[in-house]
């Protein structure tokens, strides 16, 4: 906690990702207006401060509806869909890179081989193929971003089960007569948790951007569910008359991959005393 503490990185990090997830728990009580009240005569307002001098702090949309209340409504989906989709890539990818470190031989060539078949496409344009292959929706979202970022957490597994399994205390435990699944699980895997912490964080920043790509293609959460990227597909065609109906959301999406990005930073400063001591 006191290297945590240090880390002005990591600290910043928790900040934003703790107010995202807060205002994401609470947004049914601190939203300012309903964000799917529709009113045609509010269209196009301006931020409050800006010749604006109703209640909508951000503004309002195509169809009148708070800008401020969506986007803090669209922060669940954003938080919901990338935490999903991070814990079953993490939970796939730490099975798969486990397995293929420990077995080795054939078993890692035909794991690794595959990994590198889902590597060899680009993340954003594997998931569309996907949801555009099973159908829009949240869920189908969550399946595509899981599955785009396995190979990351499958291959820094690997490496570290690879680099652990040689230590003495490994050893040490195959002469004690301890089982294969013990050593893996208890000796090897615990002592690679730190690295792989530190990519499932930056896994979370990868997952909103790609779920806000996916949702402004329209194959995301579909409406009237809010999303970031939905809100910026429908503020693209007004971008000249009302440019803060994208900017907003994109300064959402902006400051939450930061955070994760800046969390995943500082974890890998305070883990790495190799990597602390150069600095």
């Amino acid at each position: 906690m006191k290297k945590f503490l240090e880390s002005k990185s990591a600290v910043a990090g928790v900040i934003i990702i703790g107010t995202i997830i807060l205002t994401a728990f609470f947004a049914d009580f601190i939203v300012p207006n309903d964000p799917y009240f529709i009113n045609i005569w509010d269209r196009y307002l301006p931020p409050e401060g800006f010749g604006n001098d109703s209640n909508y702090i951000l503004g309002t949309d195509d169809m009148g509806r708070c800008v401020l209340s969506r986007i803090i409504m669209g922060s669940r989906i954003s938080l919901l869909v990338a935490g999903i989709a991070t814990s079953i890539s993490a939970l796939l990818g730490i099975f798969f890179g486990a397995v293929a470190g420990f077995k080795g031989g054939r078993i890692d060539a035909i794991l690794m081989r595959f990994m590198d078949v889902i590597l060899s496409f680009p993340s954003v344009l594997l998931a569309i193929a996907i949801v555009a292959s099973l159908g829009p929706g949240m869920v189908n979202a969550m399946f595509a971003i899981a599955i785009v970022r396995i190979p990351a957490m499958a291959r820094i597994t690997r490496s570290m089960v690879l680099s652990v399994k040689q230590e003495e205390y490994v050893l040490a435990g195959y002469a004690l007569g301890f089982s294969q699944g013990r050593i893996l699980f208890k000796h090897i895997l615990m002592n690679s948790f730190a690295p792989i912490l530190v990519v499932a964080t930056l896994n979370m920043g990868t997952a909103i951007v790609v779920e806000a790509s996916l949702s402004f293609l329209g194959l995301g959460a579909q409406p009237p569910t809010v999303t970031w990227g939905r809100m910026l597909a429908m503020g693209r065609e007004a971008i000249r008359r009302a440019p803060y109906i994208t900017f907003y959301p994109g300064l959402a999406i902006v400051l939450s991959v930061l955070g994760f990005n800046l969390l995943g930073d500082g974890l890998r400063d305070i883990f790495d005393p190799q990597l602390k001591k150069k600095g």
